[in-house]
């Protein structure tokens, strides 16, 4: 049996929410690790970028605008991941929170921590999608039941859009 955390992929969406509460009901009182993914030194990519095909790069970014960016980022993340924590606590687990850069996608963050900390599960809000669009465009909780080392629950946001 795996030792570490109930880990919840958390964004602050409606479809993270009502993944967060729907496995708060199935895994409570275990522990869980709230998790908010950021993109790191994006400030930096952004800022080099063309606004058009064939145009220059803009202006290169201040290294300490792209760091208040940055931390910025972080800030928001670690928030987003606080309120997740506070209503995982609220629900009966008992939570952290955490704001992790990623180092590729989202997908590649959770399935790395689920590694790193034996996580018990990992759990996901998915957006429901209709059509065609939605058999063809891949998705970070495609990816996580993919590759996770643990088993995976995906809670649909139940929009049905």
């Amino acid at each position: 049996m795996r030792s570490g955390p109930v880990i919840f992929g958390f964004d602050g969406t409606a479809a993270a929410e009502q993944a967060l509460r729907e496995g708060a009901a199935v895994f409570a009182p275990r522990r869980a690790l709230v998790v908010s993914v950021w993109e790191a030194g994006r400030a930096f990519e952004v800022a080099a970028q063309p606004v058009r095909a064939f145009e220059a790069p803009g202006a290169p970014l201040d290294q300490n605008d792209a760091f208040e960016v940055d931390q910025a980022l972080y800030d928001a993340a670690q928030q987003t991941a606080e309120r997740g924590a506070a209503l995982a606590r609220e629900a009966g687990l008992e939570a952290e929170a955490m704001a992790v850069a990623d180092q590729a996608t989202v997908a590649d963050t959770l399935v790395r921590l689920a590694r790193e900390l034996d996580g018990q599960v990992v759990v996901v809000g998915a957006h429901t999608r209709r059509g065609l669009s939605g058999r063809l465009l891949g998705s970070t909780s495609r990816s996580v039941v993919e590759r996770a080392p643990c088993p995976v629950l995906v809670v649909h946001d139940g929009s049905g859009a």
